[in-house]
C-alpha cells in the first residue's frame, strides 16, 4: 500500500510507506503529559531542596518522626539534585529519547520513595507528589514509544512540504 496516507493525530494527512508503518495516536498526550510533569516535578523537587539549603527553618519537622534519619542539608542536596536530572530528563522525553525515558523512570522511583520517607513530616505533599510520579511513570512506560513515531512522522510531514 505504498502512497496511502494516514491521519495523525493532529487531524493532518501524513503518507504512510506500508501498512505496517507505526501511527500516532491520542497516547501521544501521555508522553506530552510525562515531559511536562517530569519538569515540574524537577522544579518542585529544586525548590524544596533549596528551601531546606538555604532556609531550613522553613520546614519544621519533628526529629523523631521521620522515617530516615538525615539531615536538612543532605535532604537538600539530594532534592536539588534530582530536581535538575528529572528536569533535563523531562526535555529529553520531549525528544523522543529511549534514554529520557528510562533516566525518567528510575529518577521518578527515587522521587517517590525520596516522598515516602518523609510522609510523616509532609503528609499531603508526599502523597501528591507519589501521585504524580506514579501517573507520569505509567505515561513513560506504557506509550514511551509513541513521542519517538511522532517526530519521525513530523519531519517526514515537513519533508513533503
Amino acid at each position: 500500500m505504498a502512497g496511502s496516507t494516514s491521519m495523525s493525530g493532529g487531524g493532518a494527512t501524513v503518507p504512510r510507506e506500508s501498512a505496517d508503518a507505526a501511527e500516532v495516536t491520542g497516547w501521544v498526550g501521555w508522553l506530552a503529559f510525562a515531559g511536562t510533569m517530569m519538569m515540574l516535578i524537577g522544579v518542585f523537587h529544586g525548590f524544596e531542596g533549596l528551601i531546606a539549603l538555604f532556609n531550613d527553618a522553613v520546614l519544621v519537622v519533628p526529629a523523631g518522626g521521620l522515617v530516615v534519619a538525615v539531615s536538612f542539608t543532605q535532604w537538600g542536596w539530594m532534592q536539588l539534585i534530582a530536581g535538575v536530572l528529572i528536569f533535563a530528563a523531562g526535555i529529553g522525553v520531549f525528544t523522543g529519547a529511549t534514554w529520557a525515558r528510562v533516566l525518567g523512570v528510575i529518577l521518578l522511583s527515587i522521587s517517590a520513595i525520596l516522598n515516602f520517607a518523609f510522609l510523616t513530616a509532609f503528609p499531603v505533599w508526599s502523597m501528591t507528589v507519589i501521585a504524580l510520579d506514579v501517573l507520569t511513570i505509567y505515561a513513560l512506560t506504557a506509550h514511551g514509544a509513541e513521542m519517538k513515531v511522532s517526530r519521525d512522522l513530523s519531519k517526514e510531514a515537513k519533508q513533503a512540504y
